[in-house]
Order: C-alpha cells, then sequence, then structure tokens
C-alpha cells in the first residue's frame, strides 16, 4: 500500500469532504476530492483509489435516504449516465483528465454566472427533459474519467429547487448505480492493482463517517441554506477543476 505521509493528509482529507458531499451537506464540493488525492499521486490512480470508497458511501447513502429518491428524475438521468460511462470506456485513453476538469470547470462556472444574471424576482424555470439527458450523459462521462460527475448533473437538479432530502437522495441513488457500473470498465482499463487496492482499504473506516454526519445535518438544514451550501459547492468545484486543468495542460 501507499506509505507516503503527504498522501495520506491529502487522501483523509478528500475521504471526508466526499463522505459530506455524498449526504447533501456539501454537495458539489466532492468534486474536488479527486484533485486533492492527485496532489499525491497520478489521477488515474487517485480515481481508482478513491472508487471502492465511493461505493462504501454509496452504500450508506442508499441505507439512509433510499426512500426519499425521485422515481421520475432517476428514470431519466439513469440511462444518460450509464451512456456515459460507455463513452468516458472508449474515450479513456484519448481525453486528458486534465482536459475534462478545464471544461467541467468552465461550465460549471458559466452556469453559475447564469444564476447570478437571473434577474430577482423572475419565474422559476424548470430545465427541459432533454438537458437532464444531455447533462446526465456528461456527468456520468466526467464521473468515469476524474469522479466529477457531480456539477453536471447538479446544473440539472439544483434549478428544480427540490426538498432537500429528495436531491440528496436521488444523486445518491444516481451515482451509486454509476460508481458500481465503473468496475468492470476500470479492471478491464488496467486502473486496480493490489497496491491500490490496499490503500482504499485502509482508508475505508473513513468513508461513512461523513456520510452519516451529514445526511444528520442534511434533514436538519433549512432549504435556503441547503441551497446557498450547494451553489457554494459548485463554485469552489468549478474554481478548482478549472485551475487543476489549466495547471495541467
Amino acid at each position: 500500500m501507499i506509505t507516503d505521509p503527504q498522501f495520506y493528509f491529502w487522501a483523509i482529507a478528500a475521504v471526508l469532504l466526499v463522505g459530506l458531499a455524498k449526504s447533501g451537506f456539501l454537495s458539489g464540493f466532492g468534486a474536488v476530492a479527486t484533485p486533492l488525492m492527485a496532489m499525491a499521486v497520478p489521477v488515474p490512480q487517485a480515481a481508482a483509489i478513491m472508487l471502492p470508497l465511493l461505493c462504501v458511501m454509496d452504500l450508506v447513502s442508499l441505507q439512509q435516504m433510499w426512500q426519499d429518491r425521485d422515481r421520475s428524475l432517476l428514470r431519466l438521468l439513469l440511462p444518460a449516465g450509464l451512456l456515459g460511462i460507455v463513452l468516458g470506456t472508449l474515450l479513456f485513453t484519448l481525453v486528458s483528465a486534465a482536459v475534462v476538469s478545464l471544461v467541467v470547470g468552465v461550465l460549471t462556472l458559466l452556469f453559475l454566472l447564469l444564476r447570478v444574471l437571473r434577474r430577482p424576482g423572475a419565474a422559476q424555470v424548470v430545465p427541459a427533459p432533454r438537458w437532464g439527458f444531455a447533462l446526465g450523459v456528461v456527468s456520468g462521462f466526467t464521473s468515469f474519467v476524474a469522479h466529477a460527475g457531480g456539477p453536471p448533473v447538479s446544473a440539472y437538479v439544483l434549478p428544480m429547487r427540490l426538498d432537500p432530502i429528495r436531491v440528496t437522495a436521488t444523486m445518491a441513488v444516481f451515482f451509486s448505480v454509476i460508481n458500481f457500473a465503473k468496475w468492470g470498465p476500470y479492471a478491464a482499463l488496467g486502473l486496480f492493482d493490489a497496491r491500490n487496492l490496499w490503500t482504499s482499504l485502509i482508508l475505508a473506516p473513513l468513508a461513512p463517517l461523513g456520510v452519516w454526519v451529514g445526511v444528520w445535518l442534511t434533514r436538519r438544514m433549512a432549504a435556503h441554506w441547503f441551497y446557498r451550501v450547494a451553489y457554494m459547492g459548485m463554485a469552489a468545484a468549478g474554481g478548482k477543476l478549472l485551475w487543476d486543468g489549466w495547471r495541467a495542460l
């Protein structure tokens, strides 16, 4: 397993942060987890180490929030996300994680800019389902390449202003399916090895902690604060992804 103390400094922060994001409490901040871990190891290795941990968090999230999911949203988003996984598998060796980070960062910040420029008091616009499908595909693809699938699908779901726990539960089911669907392609691409898996096992006890704390807080958070934190998370993720992509090019 990895023994570098610097790696564990970044890895522990990344695991706790993504656990809180999985719960919905820090929705959006989870996209910075892989870039944080990549401060000490290459991005593909960071993604491979994170995947088993994400799956542990997904199981905890499903146990906590399965009954609160939005079935109609999932019928739209899940096929799109799985199509994104297929595209990610086919293009993994052709598209660098730096390019993906740069593009996702730009699109995320553009979405937030449009939200800021929206006139106060303007009628709430529900995004068209075709945008949901398109962003679901992008989410599956970016999740596969860099575990950065949160911002694209959030750009579709958050403007609906659903109940916070419904948003969180729907995202939990969506990313559970997406993350478990990555196992076969990741194995075929040779991203799993004994060193990465042992490192994931060492970090695994931390995986449920952030989820448990975050779910408890999300169920008690006022809706307006939930959405403020979610958009702040998207801004942080967009800025971090943009910076990492730009620096790596």
